[in-house]
């Protein structure tokens, strides 16, 4: 379809993907970090290439990822001074680490204290949405 040889030439592949309106671009990514429900999968050295086409981005994660249980001493990845705040909300919290921002979000959009806006949160697991109703 696109010739002989076994492969196409990478100039003629990037410039048929510009008629198409695809563009391909390289990220200097220093870490990519995917949720699910059991577990993060950690990718320290990841290369990771981002293509829009259409109006659509989709990313290309490319590496070993390190897989890590979900709800160990705060989120993987954080900055220092992050990890440590989000410890502290922790304890204060009993274990159930509620983010700052969530807080501020539920407390600004009820017109609750920070302190009723966080026992909402922990009331709801985390529902930002469940939290705002309780409040309302």
């Amino acid at each position: 379809m696109f010739g002989g040889g076994g492969g196409l030439n990478p100039r003629k592949m990037k410039q048929m993907m510009e008629q198409m309106g695809i563009d391909l671009e390289e990220l200097d990514a220093e870490e990519v970090i995917i949720r699910t429900p059991d577990e993060d999968l950690v990718f320290t050295d990841a290369q990771v290439q981002k293509m829009d086409a259409q109006g659509q981005a989709t990313y290309q994660v490319v590496g070993s990822p390190e897989s890590r249980p979900r709800g160990e001493g705060g989120t993987a990845g954080a900055v220092e001074g992050e990890a440590d705040s989000a410890d502290e909300s922790a304890d204060d919290a009993g274990g159930a680490a509620i983010p700052d921002s969530d807080v501020e979000i539920v407390a600004a959009r009820t017109g609750a204290s920070e302190d009723d806006a966080r026992e909402a949160l922990e009331a709801t697991d985390g529902d930002l949405a469940a939290a705002v109703e309780m409040l309302e």
